[in-house]
């Protein structure tokens, strides 16, 4: 199978497009023909080295953690699916080194969905770790209807999401983002306002009474902020800031997750979620599509095509 791979951690410019061996299907995994594979801020952040304390890397290494797919192949105990089944996976696995920049990716079933009929195939690879991500933060914090939500860098993969996840289930939301991204947020449902110097104040505005719970999908004291506003400061959940426990709130680390993934295509099929691709790049342009990733200004998603 072609393939993007590295023989060593370093920048998006030891990506190389190659032949690799197809991968192994084990039991309990699908072989997936890729159509399109999500690219998100941990694929350049596993290529630095930056998870090398935490997790195993073998090398050479295959990036990408976000599939959308057919079923090509089943494994002997893996039931859930069919050759011909049009699937979506967040293919995170215990160590880091067959990734879906691929044409083919073995995925466990545990990590797989049904693809939404409502979105596209890049729409759906840009879906799993974005989404699932969003949706177990809004879990975490038992975010309820009647409510007000504030979301930290809002226009983004994770926070675009959630904003939808959000309105969906009756919850107010005001979201950060820059001027240029307002109007997008509008479009979703939420309230904008500029991040930067002087935010609590501008939240302030829209909400005087404060906040009930903050998701924090940025850093950079994004938490310290949120517990100015919040009415209970526990109710903070964030993916970026190492300190968020001590601080008496909640960190997620996304998991796989069939049934989450599954009640997030159910959203995009009911047409209240989708996905925004900001960008779609070919698999020979992996390497450009993680430099688009490394600036930080991206609007919903980056994509790239397979097949």
């Amino acid at each position: 199978m072609k393939a993007i791979s590295t023989q060593s951690y370093g920048g998006p410019d030891v990506l190389v497009l190659g032949d690799l061996p197809d991968p192994k299907v084990a039991p309990d995994s699908v072989l997936v023909r890729v159509k399109a594979a999500g690219v998100n801020p941990v694929d350049w952040k596993i290529l630095a080295g930056y998870l090398d304390p935490i997790m195993d890397v073998h090398f050479p290494m295959i990036p990408g953690w976000d599939v959308a797919g057919v079923v090509e192949a089943v494994g002997a105990d893996a039931t859930e699916y069919a050759v011909g089944d049009e699937v979506i996976g967040y293919v995170r696995k215990d160590a880091v080194q067959q990734g879906t920049f691929a044409e083919l990716v073995a995925a466990p079933v545990r990590t797989l969905a049904r693809k939404p009929s409502a979105l596209s195939w890049q729409q759906g690879a840009g879906l799993p770790l974005a989404g699932l991500t969003a949706y177990q933060s809004i879990k975490r914090v038992g975010t309820k209807a009647g409510e007000t939500a504030l979301v930290h860098a809002a226009a983004g993969g994770v926070g675009s999401l959630a904003v939808q996840i959000l309105v969906a289930q009756g919850t107010r939301v005001i979201g950060t983002a820059s001027e240029r991204n307002h109007d997008f947020l509008r479009s979703l449902g939420a309230e904008p306002v500029t991040y930067g110097e002087g935010l609590a104040d501008r939240v302030r505005a829209l909400a005087p009474e404060g906040v009930d719970v903050a998701l924090d999908f940025v850093g950079g004291g994004a938490v310290d902020v949120s517990q100015e506003l919040l009415k209970d400061r526990g109710r903070v959940v964030s993916v970026a800031d190492g300190e968020v426990l001590a601080k008496g709130g909640h960190m997620v680390w996304v998991r796989p997750d069939s049934a989450d993934l599954t009640a997030l295509g159910d959203l995009a099929d009911a047409g209240k979620l989708t996905v925004h691709v900001d960008a779609v790049h070919p698999l020979s342009e992996a390497a450009e599509a993680l430099r688009r990733s490394q600036q930080g200004r991206t609007r919903g998603k980056i994509v790239l095509e397979v097949s």
